[in-house]
């Protein structure tokens, strides 16, 4: 999954505070309360992702099954087909004794630990199917919890704290995200230093991700339900399920899809990260191809990359508020794709810890760019507040696409060019996108959607 972030118009007056106040909201007890949500939702995405095609790759699979297990995403693809089913649904004991958003919130954590710990049990080497089905359980309870977090986040903070709550869980997605990739691998290492099997200290990591799912849980127990929730729940208690799903699903896509070009948006939507995804696909059988040990991935890949990315959403943040949505989003489009062509010249280099630690490092420095500007962009296209949440999660899945379906092509095409050339064309794959940016700037499409801010 993209990591979100927040929009205000450009012309709005907001009254200055002191750098106190600043600081203070975020120890606000909502802001807290979506900062560690924010943890849980970061958390399970690599473990069925780049930790698992680790794992794989360790395990002897070769390169073709490898790049066919980003189709395990499918589920971020398609979350948008049951959101209106989390909106409007009840969890039959759960609903009931901790609210709306809480109950869901309690009850996709349960499912998501039960599914980590049905993949830990898995062996890739005998039984890809089974890795495949365990890795793909884990992608819908954790796109399911991803969910009723936005719901939650959204509904739970008054206006003058969202931007600090979404801070907040950007930060802490991250280091979720970090914590399931670097640190699972540090932790499979320790317990492989005990003299345990390679496949039992894959197992064990995993177990213990799981538990860290409860971090999660135990904010939800501590959270109270939003007010918006509890208030919406009032004005629809006489209505049935099926009316309260139908509203929510047809009002969302057909206010949509009446818009002027809307079609091409979308694609736009899929397309823009594809270079990302593309590359992405193949960074962690790359790096382990070319002779750097699981240590060198989970400290450079992961440490260093997650430095470069908080570092460039920053950055990001100053373009958007710099130039315009499309002049902002032309240059996270170059600059991400031209990215790819570090990885070519590590490929020629071979082993070298700088090197790498600087290929990752212009990686992720240019990705995240294009992803705060991508957001803000998705945060702009959804502009009507009785459909947001289904809106917000059709466009994320939408923009999985590239990482699910278009990307599972990719161990194929690095299995016959081989990595210099590999990344020369991910580079290339990124001209669709720049094709319809083009288009869509000539129809005046971002004008039409007014001032956009980060």
């Amino acid at each position: 999954m993209t990591a979100p972030d927040a929009t205000s118009p450009a012309g709005s007056d907001t009254p200055a505070t002191s750098w106190r106040d600043s600081l203070a909201v975020y120890l606000q007890p909502r802001v807290l309360i979506v900062l560690f949500l924010g943890f849980s939702s970061g958390l399970p995405l690599a473990l069925s992702g780049s930790t698992l095609l680790v794992w794989m790759r360790e395990a002897g699979v070769d390169l073709k099954t490898i790049g066919l297990f980003a189709l395990v995403g499918t589920p971020y693809t398609l979350k948008f087909l049951w959101a209106p089913l989390v909106d409007a649904l009840h969890v039959p004991l759960f609903t009931h004794a901790f609210g709306r958003r809480r109950g869901w919130l309690l009850f996709s954590q349960l499912l998501l630990i039960v599914s980590i710990l049905l993949l830990a049990m898995t062996d890739p080497a005998s039984s890809p199917f089974y890795v495949a089905l365990g890795a793909l359980l884990v992608a819908t309870t954790s796109s399911t919890q991803d969910i009723v977090v936005d719901a939650f986040r959204v509904e739970s903070l008054p206006e003058s704290e969202q931007a600090a709550g979404m801070a907040a869980y950007v930060a802490a997605y991250r280091i979720g995200m970090l914590v399931s990739t670097a640190g699972a691998l540090f932790i499979v290492s320790g317990f492989e230093s005990t003299g345990i099997t390679r496949s039992s200290a894959w197992m064990w990591g995993y177990v213990v991700m799981a538990a860290m799912v409860l971090i999660g849980t135990i904010t939800a127990l501590l959270a109270t339900e939003p007010e918006q929730s509890v208030r919406a729940e009032a004005a629809t208690h006489e209505e049935t399920a099926f009316t309260r799903v139908l509203h929510a699903a047809i009002g969302a896509f057909s206010e949509f899809l009446s818009r002027k070009d809307a079609i091409a948006a979308l694609a736009f939507v899929v397309l823009f990260k594809f270079t990302d995804a593309f590359s992405g696909t193949m960074t962690a059988p790359f790096v382990i191809d070319l002779g750097f040990t699981r240590n060198d991935y989970a400290a450079i890949v992961k440490g260093v990359g997650l430095a470069a990315t908080l570092i460039g959403g920053f950055a990001g943040g100053f373009v958007a508020r710099r130039y315009s949505l499309a002049n902002s989003l032309w240059i996270g489009g170059v600059v991400q794709a031209l990215a790819n062509l570090t990885f070519s010249w590590l490929a020629v280099l071979g082993t070298n810890q700088w090197a790498l630690a600087l290929a990752i490092s212009a990686e992720n420095f240019t990705s995240a760019i294009g992803t705060v500007i991508f957001v803000a962009y998705l945060s702009a296209l959804c502009q009507n507040p009785l459909h947001t949440a289904t809106q917000y999660a059709l466009l994320t899945a939408l923009a999985a696409v590239g990482r699910t379906y278009l990307s599972s092509g990719a161990g194929f095409v690095a299995d016959s060019t081989g990595w210099p050339l590999f990344f020369v064309i991910c580079v290339l794959v990124a001209i669709p996108s720049l094709a319809l940016l083009t288009w869509l700037q000539k129809r005046g499409h971002f004008e039409a959607l007014g001032p956009v801010r980060v």
